[in-house]
């Protein structure tokens, strides 16, 4: 934790965009309903010249969508100040900071070129002590980008009053994930190049493009997910154990995982692959190709769907390959680990019966784990069946963006990307991103609403032993 005093105003930047009123705001309510930032003042800016009333109607239908209600809410919502500005300007950001109470946080709710140019235009401005900067991914486009975004950033404000915010590891997520690992002394042992046979990560969607081509084409399934998401995914499954729950720990321990993270065989050519949907139905709702949609230049040849095996070269998971994929309007969705191990080195004979490997699922969204085993069923005592023991993690008190929030306000960045690690992530993937601009790798298409091209389907996440 800081020792600086608490944030006391929450300075959104792109106010009136979709990010912020779907999903910044409704956490945020959910955070004050829930009896925290009791002395928090909220600032909206945007470029839309809205008045103040039509500001607080957007802050409440926001709130109203998370079902926050009580005093704090009703609050912030009556003291919520709105202006219009130009956020690459230093004199409009001076006359915004101007508006907050104390030590705020500047919540970058903006494309990245814009966040860039206003982080620039903030060097001009004297940034009240204990500012804190909420950064939204992509940290830049490379790993080039990446470290000159660090070097500005460290001009303004500590490396550990940045926040690289990444809502896909909410706090319970991190947190089932690591008590699943370190509470059980059964399962953290087998957890190792000598039981694991290979572990695969997956978010697939059936979400189209949903009216982010402005975004989305010019990042593509790769750097969208995979480059951010899924490798901090992948460091929180693998990392040591920290003596405690803090963000140096934590943090460090994933530092160190995302280091000796490479393209397996140094070969980003036969270990990678990229596609591309065409028309289809998803969920009963015809959806036009990729190519087709509104705002895609088909000439940048975008992929909708990648996935790319790893290798982490340290002594606990040198020889596991790590098999992560993304990607969208897809027939199914599945986002969730699979941790598949070693055959057991002989079952006695006279074991009938289905004898497969063992299988540990930890699922996002729901929440959940999974442990496939295989005993004596029923009826005749010598034939094997599979039997899977699961559990809902539960869900957290807050949504994902409600534990963002709190760790700003709080002073806590265990859930925010460290600067080192968001160059890391772009190092990893840059030789993919390098095969792929070379045409090296074909761009191959599937059908909207199915799983993939059919050549991917021998992949891990198609075998028949598949978690149900």
């Amino acid at each position: 934790m800081s020792d600086d005093a608490p944030i006391s105003t929450l300075l959104i930047l792109g106010a009136t965009g979709d990010l912020a009123h779907r999903l910044l705001m409704p956490g945020l309510g959910g955070l004050l309903a829930s009896g925290r930032g009791r002395s928090l003042t909220l600032v909206g800016s945007g470029v839309e010249d809205w008045t103040e009333e039509q500001w607080k109607e957007r802050v409440q239908d926001s709130f109203a969508s998370a079902k926050a209600r009580g005093d704090n809410v009703d609050r912030v919502v009556a003291g919520t100040a709105y202006r219009k500005a130009d956020v690459t300007s230093a004199d409009d950001m001076s006359s915004l900071l101007e508006l907050c109470d104390g030590a705020p946080a500047i919540f970058f709710a903006l494309p990245p070129a814009v966040t860039e140019k206003s982080c620039r235009a903030l060097q001009e401005v004297e940034l009240p002590k204990g500012t804190r900067l909420v950064l939204e991914k992509p940290f830049g486009h490379d790993e080039a980008s990446a470290h000159a975004l660090n070097e500005l950033l460290v001009t303004l404000v500590p490396e550990d009053h940045i926040h690289r915010v990444d809502h896909f590891l909410a706090k319970s997520t991190v947190l089932n994930i690591l008590g699943l690992r370190f509470a059980n002394r059964i399962l953290e042992p087998l957890l190792t190049a000598e039981h694991v046979e290979s572990v695969e990560i997956v978010f697939d969607e059936i979400l189209g493009l949903e009216s982010r081509a402005g975004y989305y084409d010019t990042a593509g399934a790769l750097r969208d997910m995979i480059q951010s998401h899924l490798l901090q995914i992948m460091a929180v499954l693998t990392m040591e154990a920290p003596p405690e729950l803090s963000a140096l720990e934590v943090r460090s321990r994933k530092a160190a995982i995302l280091r000796c993270t490479k393209v397996w065989n140094d070969d980003p050519v036969r270990f990678s692959r990229r596609a591309r949907y065409t028309a289809g139905v998803v969920d009963g709702k015809s959806l036009p190709g990729y190519a087709d949609s509104e705002g895609v230049d088909p000439s940048r040849n975008t992929e909708t769907l990648a996935e790319v095996t790893f290798e982490i070269e340290n002594w606990r998971w040198a020889g596991v390959p790590f098999t992560v994929r993304s990607g969208k309007a897809l027939g199914f969705p599945r986002k969730e680990a699979i941790i598949r191990f070693r055959p057991t080195p002989k079952v006695p004979d006279g074991f009938t019966g289905e004898v497969g490997i063992n299988i540990l699922v930890i699922g996002f969204g729901p929440d959940r784990a999974m442990l496939r085993l295989f005993i004596n069923g029923p009826g005749d005592p010598y034939e094997l069946d599979p039997v899977e023991l699961e559990s809902d993690f539960g869900p957290g008190q807050l949504s994902a963006y409600g534990e963002v929030l709190a760790g700003v306000l709080d002073g806590d960045p265990m859930l925010s990307v460290r600067g080192d690690s968001a160059e890391d992530c772009w190092r990893v993937v840059q030789p993919v991103l390098d095969a792929w601009a070379a045409n090296e790798v074909p761009l191959e298409e599937y059908a909207a609403g199915t799983h993939g091209p059919d050549a991917w389907q021998d992949e891990p996440g198609q075998e028949s032993d598949e978690p149900g």
